[in-house]
């Protein structure tokens, strides 16, 4: 690496190329930016005393990455938005001198030639500052004075016109101005990329401040050290149409979210928001084996499953009708597991009745939990985990049957546990409370009725003051019946009419244009035959409305014979499993390898606790660091560690990321002979440091 200090305008002058690499962020500067480094230079212009105002640094590389050509080639890492920004106002300068009669110290051609062109350069050579894609052709099109492009960058218009204007209306002198621009000084970086690391470097610039997204981190670190030729191929190929998917990065969050998902599928662990660059590093360093190509790819891939849920751009109408029910009801959540289950529907494993029941079945766990206020903060596990539990050669009953095993918070609420929480319900105050209605309005109809035109209205009116008509109706506890049913599913419905309905008495409310016996809505229909409106018949209503409401969100249906069979090997998987007796697997020479390997590790500390599972006997410290597969010909151990943290001298150790085996960790050992114990105990010591502290 050399840094020098520099001169920007003797930086920029002189044949050579400034090169944005495609992997970088479009320019992004706003007027903000652009205002902060017009007052400086104003600043500087009219200060005598100051001979130097520093802007920042440019990094580059400065060999290696372009074949030779006769102008110098420079790869800029950072420094993009100050060498745009300086040539958007250079090329404003220019355009003013152009334009006026005086003499000044410098002139538009000079301008142009010094710093915005290498005047004696033809087609690719002769613009000095290579952009990305729009961003380039607008800025040529200016240069070249020539009309912006259909898809132009409003970044570079608007920001190039902020500087005509400022030096238009500005009072300070061309040669003053001049001046300051000369007095811009910044921190010349070139490296060598045979001697240095661009990513490490760029990183170290991006901690210091640079506000990039994890997508602009992401992008950088699969393509930066790629060749030029590989890197616009697999950017133009999987990148930017990833980018265009995602709205062109604008919502880099819902970018951040997928990775957060998608690398949840991969490895089983659900990383933080904030964490998700690094963790994708550690993804891709796990498989420094796997072709570069091969990951893009299937990161495309998920992307459009993922885009298709979050934007609902399925294809197919009955699929795409079911996932705007999941945008409406907000089950982000489950998309760690929905991702994986699209790529099985992609690749034939489910069909396309099987595809759509899983979805609804998601749908009806996360409603039903809603209004049985189930808490929510062990959901992101639950999605994080339960394909582990699924048997894909019997798919869809065995997905069934893992949500149907769940229990106390993570538990699908029965019918009868959700009707009783449905029509007692302040569902006015619910936050899906549209949903709700629209569903059960729109249950089995094929004329799609869109509620959102709607208001809900209270039967039993909202006012404190009831009409003695009503107070009449309700009976002598009118206040506590109004304040018991009030937001109730029973006594709620949708109108057109909400002003005219009003307070009014119930019969008028029935009968008048527009009323419940003149709405074309099915909420409606049982009011039109009803001459009293009290306590005994909003109770009605809301068991009639729930009773749909079972229809709308069901319950699996799972033979009780299969579900039974199944809860009993789940209660085998609790502490009900006591000794190795309980594995028909450990026995004769087996059963002692297990004892003795057992003994071991329960001497390694007086915090070691063993729990026997289903499929394994788990030893855990504060988290799991061994667990056991008892087999017919050896012990399978899974540890609890990244592949690339075990020192293994003998090569004992299989990496299984991603195998789905059960067990926590990514690394398998396997044991069949007490011989061998020292060498597994060598392993298992590792796990267990570096879980003991509760790492």
């Amino acid at each position: 690496m050399k840094a020098n200090e520099a001169n920007l305008l003797n930086f920029m002058q002189g044949t050579k190329q400034f090169i944005i690499p495609i992997y970088q962020r479009k320019y992004s500067w706003t007027k903000k930016q652009c205002a902060q480094l017009w007052e400086d230079i104003v600043k500087v212009s009219n200060d005598d005393d100051t001979n130097a105002h520093f802007v920042g640094s440019i990094v580059y590389i400065e060999k290696g990455v372009f074949q030779v050509s006769t102008v110098p080639q420079l790869l800029v890492i950072d420094g993009q938005q100050r060498l745009t920004t300086m040539s958007l106002l250079l090329l404003a300068l220019s355009k003013e001198l152009k334009e006026r009669k005086q003499k000044y110290s410098i002139n538009s051609r000079k301008v142009m030639n010094y710093y915005l062109v290498n005047n004696e350069e033809d087609d690719d050579l002769y613009h000095k500052l290579i952009l990305n894609q729009i961003d380039n052709e607008t800025l040529n099109s200016l240069i070249e004075d020539r009309e912006l492009p259909e898809e132009y960058s409003p970044r570079i218009y608007e920001n190039f016109n902020y500087f005509v204007d400022q030096i238009r209306k500005n009072s300070i002198d061309i040669d003053q101005l001049f001046s300051g621009l000369k007095k811009l000084i910044i921190v010349d970086v070139a490296l060598d990329r045979d001697h240095d690391n661009p990513q490490l470097i760029f990183e170290s610039l991006n901690s210091t401040g640079l506000e990039l997204s994890q997508a602009d981190l992401i992008r950088n670190y699969v393509l930066m050290s790629l060749t030029a030729e590989e890197q616009k191929r697999l950017y133009k190929k999987y990148w930017r149409p990833m980018e265009k998917s995602f709205d062109n990065l604008n919502e880099s969050i819902l970018f951040d979210r997928f990775m957060r998902d998608y690398l949840t599928v991969k490895t089983g662990r659900i990383p933080n928001i904030k964490n998700v660059y690094t963790d994708f590093k550690k993804y891709l360093l796990e498989r420094r084996h796997t072709d570069i190509e091969d990951i893009l790819e299937d990161v495309y891939k998920y992307s459009k499953y993922f885009v298709r849920l979050a934007f609902q751009t399925e294809k197919d109408d009955e699929i795409k009708d079911v996932l705007k029910d999941f945008n409406s009801l907000k089950v982000d959540v489950s998309y760690p597991f929905l991702l994986e289950v699209y790529d099985d529907y992609s690749n034939d494993i489910l069909s396309k009745s099987q595809f759509i029941t899983i979805l609804k079945i998601v749908e009806s766990y996360v409603f039903r939990r809603a209004i049985c206020g189930v808490p929510t903060n062990s959901l992101n596990k639950t999605f994080a985990t339960i394909s582990k539990e699924i048997d894909k050669g019997n798919y869809l009953e065995s997905v069934k049957i893992a949500f149907l095993l769940k229990d106390s918070y993570r538990r699908f609420p029965n019918d009868q546990e959700f009707l009783e929480e449905l029509v007692i319900k302040d569902v006015y105050n619910f936050r899906n409370r549209n949903y709700l209605l629209r569903k059960l309005e729109n249950l089995e109809r094929k004329e799609i009725v869109d509620i959102e035109s709607y208001t809900i209205e209270h039967i039993m009116p909202q006012n404190e003051n009831l009409s003695q008509e009503w107070r009449k109706m309700l009976g002598e506890n009118w206040l506590d019946v109004q304040e018991k049913y009030l937001h109730v599913l029973g006594n709620l419905t949708l109108t057109k009419y909400n002003s005219e309905l009003s307070d009014k008495p119930f019969i008028k409310k029935r009968d008048m244009e527009g009323g419940f016996a003149d709405s074309p809505l099915r909420l409606n229909r049982g009011l039109r035959q009803l001459e009293t409106w009290n306590e005994e018949e909003i109770k009605k209503r809301g068991q009639l409305l729930g009773n749909r409401a079972l229809l709308v969100w069901s319950y699996p249906e799972v033979s009780q014979e299969l579900l039974l069979e199944h809860k009993k090997e789940s209660r085998r998987e609790g502490n009900v499993l006591t000794s190795p007796k309980d594995y028909p697997e450990l026995t004769g020479e087996m059963l002692e390898v297990f004892k003795e390997l057992q003994k071991r590790v329960l001497n390694l500390d007086s915090s070691v606790r063993e729990e026997f599972k289903k499929k394994y006997i788990a030893y855990k410290t504060t988290t799991n660091f061994v667990d056991m597969v008892p087999q017919k010909s050896r012990l399978r151990l899974s540890l609890n560690m990244e592949f690339d943290e075990i020192y293994d001298p003998k090569g004992m150790c299989k990496d299984i990321t991603d195998l789905g085996r059960w067990g926590n960790g990514d690394i398998e050992v396997g044991i069949s002979e007490t011989s061998k114990i020292e060498d597994v105990m060598h392993l298992i010591q590792q796990s267990f440091e570096k879980h003991r502290d509760g790492e």
